[in-house]
């Protein structure tokens, strides 16, 4: 009896176990949901080849439903090569339907070539319906006249579906626009210019053409905010005044150095001639001395020259004293 249980028990296991793989590699709901729904399918060569190629046929079917109902025509060998390049056909998919709906051109060989290099292709449609803003962040740029000018703009782009491949983002669109935005600004004559009239710089950068390589079509191009910044030119100015006189007064002191150089230079020339004239004095007596000896010199010309000395340091001393009393009257 018990034997007889135990093998009732392997039995009912394995009808269990059979009817799990069978449901599993078989989904005959999952067949049954795409006969009514107008998709044909063959159970063993489609649904249960797509379980044994690795192939998740719910997402497979219910997308294939999904293009029948909207009225396109898809191939489920293109759907599973999709999903098993690694592609998201559910995207795939719904961007088909929504380009289908807004009479858009896209067949499922571009929308899974945009799907594959990275771009979320169902995006990529609702944007070429609804346009997008993007916003640039501040934009500093210094007229003709030195001041600066800071602007934001507001980029309308719409997505261009046959450049979506190899197409520059979003980012390329801000480079450029910040740039026209600079150059437009500093080829200006004055600030007022562009205060008085700032569409002048969405006309200017909007005809450069900016969208050409991207992945987007510029639609319009809106300044949103100007503000008047620094005085570039005055700072510069101010910066190079402060530069010409520290090169003014290092040109000065190099001068003055050379003068005092000079100066020492002469004080020790004087200095050379006073010692040259102090050692010739002390040879003069010997001279007189020596002339004596030799007869050339008589005492009467001794005296002479003595009283000629006197006669010279009177004089030096009268005009010395009359010299200070100019300078001092009192």
């Amino acid at each position: 009896m018990e034997a007889i249980t135990g093998l009732s028990l392997m039995v009912i296991v394995g009808v269990v176990l059979f009817l799990i793989l069978f449901t599993y590699y078989v989904p005959i709901g999952l067949y049954i949901t795409a006969y009514f729904s107008g998709v044909k399918l063959k159970i063993f060569k489609d649904l249960v080849g797509m379980r044994l190629r690795k192939v998740s046929p719910m997402t497979i079917v219910r997308s294939q439903i999904s293009a029948t109902k909207a009225g396109i025509g898809l191939d489920t060998s293109m759907l599973e090569a999709h999903y098993l390049a690694g592609g998201n056909v559910v995207n795939v998919v719904n961007a088909l339907i929504s380009a289908s709906k807004a009479d858009l051109p896209l067949s499922f060989e571009k929308a899974a070539a945009i799907d594959l290099a990275g771009r979320n292709v169902l995006e990529a449609v609702q944007m070429s319906v609804l346009p997008k803003v993007i916003e640039t962040p501040m934009v500093a740029a210094v007229a003709k006249d030195g001041v600066q000018l800071k602007a934001i703009a507001r980029i309308t782009v719409r997505a261009n579906i046959e450049r979506l491949v190899g197409g520059a983002n979003e980012q390329t669109i801000l480079a450029r626009v910040g740039e026209g935005i600079v150059s437009t600004i500093g080829s200006s004559t004055s600030h007022k210019d562009v205060l008085e009239n700032p569409d002048n710089i969405s006309k200017v950068v909007l005809a450069k053409g900016l969208d050409s390589g991207t992945a987007f079509e510029i639609l319009s191009i809106d300044i949103a905010d100007v503000d008047v910044g620094t005085n570039i030119g005055a700072i510069l100015q101010t910066d190079q005044a402060e530069a010409d006189l520290k090169v003014a007064r290092a040109k000065a002191e190099e001068r003055r150095a050379a003068a005092v150089a000079l100066e020492q230079e002469m004080i020790a020339e004087v200095a050379k001639m006073k010692a040259k004239v102090v050692e010739a004095e002390a040879e003069v007596p010997l001279a007189m001395a020596d002339a004596f000896r030799k007869g050339n010199l008589g005492v009467m010309d001794y005296y002479n020259i003595k009283n000629i000395q006197s006669d010279t340091e009177m004089r030096n001393s009268i005009s010395k004293s009359d010299s200070d009393k100019k300078d001092n009257p009192e």
